[in-house]
């Protein structure tokens, strides 16, 4: 199978390492451009396009794919299918015409459920109790393609946004080498159209999100610091200080005391009153420092201690 492979973040390498190591012709990857990170700024490349460059892959990095060129080299390679993870760029109907199987999308839900940008984030916002991955013909719209297949898995109690991604990952590789398998066995189903009216969106993710409000539920707050765990993270004010929350648990428990108020601080326990509930915190950081287990930061802290 002549696969033409579209991807740039780290959940797009295991479905691209899949595909190779399935035995599949990767014709070209196309990842967006390299840009500068970190503090000092350098550039760097896709995560994409360092596993596209492992297996000598042709690797392309357009702006857009608007643009004559791009649409030309496409056409010229004329691949049987083209599989899109993560890419980031959107892909215009004529380009999606291209391929003769059509263009095939890996999304990190069960549509129509969880659309867009973030849907693992929103998963787990949402105290969703399972999500998975979708194998998508593309069409014009967002996520909006008749599904070949879904497979699901829970939502764990302990998941974070990171330890959810990293599954999801590799459960989407295995997905799509078996969909290929199924399109050239002649075994692969029909695609079904989504169910529009029960569509929900997974809108990007905003460094404005990180603040925990505490006059929330402790369960949404959370929710919050595992789905934000470990971008853009969650930004608490605990006795006028601001900290990073790592890892909490809710305690069930509830007190007449204020939102934001520090209820018990002791040796080993942090436990801050919500709008509902009361949430003990288990890691947490100060700016310009080390995260820190709650019992190694406690023992700096016990002008807070109530017990």
């Amino acid at each position: 199978m002549n696969i033409v492979f579209c991807g740039t973040p780290d959940f797009s390498v295991p479905p691209l390492a899949g595909l190779v190591a399935a035995g599949h012709h990767i014709q070209a990857v196309f990842t967006q451009p390299d840009k500068p990170k970190g503090r000092g700024q350098q550039v760097q490349k896709t995560p994409v396009k360092i596993e596209a460059e492992k297996h000598g892959i042709p690797v392309h990095q357009p702006a857009n794919l608007k643009d004559p060129e791009t649409i030309e080299l496409l056409q010229q390679l004329n691949p049987d299918l083209m599989v899109v993870v993560a890419y980031g760029l959107i892909i215009p109907q004529n380009i999606l015409d291209i391929p003769r199987h059509g263009c095939w999308n890996i999304h990190a839900s069960l549509l129509p459920k969880w659309r867009g940008a973030a849907p693992i984030h929103r998963a787990i916002l949402a105290g969703d109790e399972t999500t998975g991955v979708a194998i998508m013909h593309m069409e014009a719209g967002l996520d909006t393609g008749p599904v070949y297949h879904m497979y699901p898995t829970d939502i764990r109690p302990d998941d974070t946004g990171q330890s959810l991604h990293d599954r999801l990952s590799h459960m989407g590789a295995e997905a799509i080498i078996s969909c290929v398998a199924e399109l050239e066995s002649g075994q692969l189903p029909e695609a079904q159209t989504q169910d529009h009216d029960q569509a929900t969106y997974a809108h990007k993710l905003k460094k404005t999100e990180s603040r925990i409000d505490w006059n929330l539920p402790a369960i949404e707050i959370e929710r919050q610091i595992r789905a934000f765990n470990p971008w853009p993270g969650t930004q608490a004010v605990i006795q006028g200080e601001t900290f990073k929350l790592w890892h909490a648990h809710v305690v069930s428990s509830t007190s007449t005391a204020d939102p934001g108020t520090l209820v018990e601080a002791s040796k080993k326990r942090l436990v801050v009153q919500c709008g509902e509930a009361q949430l003990s915190i288990l890691d947490l950081q100060k700016a310009g420092k080390k995260r820190m287990p709650v019992g190694a930061f406690m023992a700096a802290k016990q002008d807070w201690y109530t017990v």
